[in-house]
């Protein structure tokens, strides 16, 4: 009698695990927006952990990085072994549901049209081989969509870091704003650099697209320690906030664009993350503004000394505070999230 009111729960139970399955393998594979799904959240969450604990470990960051490098294909690998594993379970229930006899028998067969290998068999009804052939159809299903999930993600990650090697050129072994904006100045690219901004401008629109479509991408790490897609963003913010708040020149439209976009691709990637952005300030004057950082009085006057026009230094402090605070707070929240050099 028990079992009589038992085996329809079981049965919904089972069509009801399938179908989340399937809506989790679509919604992070086919479904091109960001979304976030509750099982992948689970799998990276409690991976997360374990690797953050082994990279605790590590007493430089060269050693932490070597640890963290393996997070995201880990976590990309146990996506469908975890999507397989619940059909897996879905399925036998469902079996055992049909009378298809013990739990034990139930799981074999289950297993064995997930995995197609043909060696257990329904043997009751139409229904129980219906749900075999399902089960393996939605086995293939899966793979399949990772297999052609996995080209484009590593696409996508080419051109981020295409792009991360090539800024590391132009802006040194440091790789910092000061640098980026000197070496402008010395090319002549410095007002005149519209080609440089088109191309970051689009990069940034790539990242906004891609790494929230595929937020995976978030946590894969470039080839070398000592450079991050997160780097690299505040970087060449941080250069377009450097001229457009300190240097003499017109106003830079390409640049204006490309400082827009990137506002909008750090903050959106990280409030998929779950990123509080602050209130935003009021309108304060000069003089409610902090004292200006070392690290912009410095630039300030390296650009000074290169002989590059700069505006009145408690104006663009003024200025640069303000646009620095567009994207800051994203950026320090991203390179803590991915542990990127400097923002572990």
């Amino acid at each position: 009698m028990l079992q009589l009111l038992l085996k329809p729960l079981v049965f919904g139970g089972g069509i009801l695990l399938i179908l989340i399955t399937v809506l989790s393998a679509v919604r992070t594979l086919v479904l091109p927006r960001n979304e976030n799904v509750l099982i992948n959240s689970w799998i990276f969450t409690g991976l997360r952990f374990v690797f953050d604990t082994v990279a605790a470990l590590g007493r430089t960051y060269a050693q932490r990085d070597r640890v963290m490098a393996l997070y995201a294909p880990i976590g990309l690998v146990a996506l469908p072994i975890v999507w397989l594993a619940m059909l897996s379970v879905a399925y036998t229930g469902i079996f055992w549901a049909l009378g298809e006899g013990n739990i034990d028998r139930c799981f074999r067969i289950s297993n064995s049209s997930l995995l197609t290998l043909g060696s257990e068999e329904p043997s009751r009804n139409l229904w129980a081989n219906m749900m075999s052939y399902s089960e393996a159809m939605l086995g293939l299903l899966l793979l399949t969509l990772l297999l052609s999930y996995l080209p484009t993600m590593y696409q996508a990650f080419s051109r981020r870091e295409i792009a991360v090697s090539r800024l590391q050129l132009r802006a040194g072994s440091e790789a910092s704003a000061l640098e980026l904006v000197l070496w402008m100045n010395r090319t002549g690219s410095l007002g005149d650099d519209r080609t440089q901004w088109q191309d970051w401008e689009q990069w940034f629109v790539e990242i906004e697209e891609s790494h929230t479509s595929l937020p995976i991408l978030s946590f894969f790490r470039s080839p070398q320690p000592g450079r991050s897609w997160v780097t690299a963003s505040g970087l060449i913010l941080d250069a377009a906030a450097l001229i457009a708040s300190s240097v003499q020149q017109p106003r830079d439209p390409h640049l204006t664009l490309c400082f827009k976009a990137g506002c909008i691709a750090v903050n959106r990637v990280a409030r998929f993350f779950h990123y509080e952005e602050p209130a935003p300030e009021p309108n304060a004057p000069a003089s409610h503004l902090p004292t200006p950082e070392a690290g912009f009085q410095e630039s300030y006057q390296s650009l000074r000394e290169a002989g590059i026009p700069v505006n009145d230094e408690a104006a663009a402090w003024e200025q640069y505070h303000h646009l620095k605070a567009r994207y800051s707070g994203a950026i320090a929240f991203l390179s803590k999230l991915i542990m990127a050099p400097g923002g572990e």
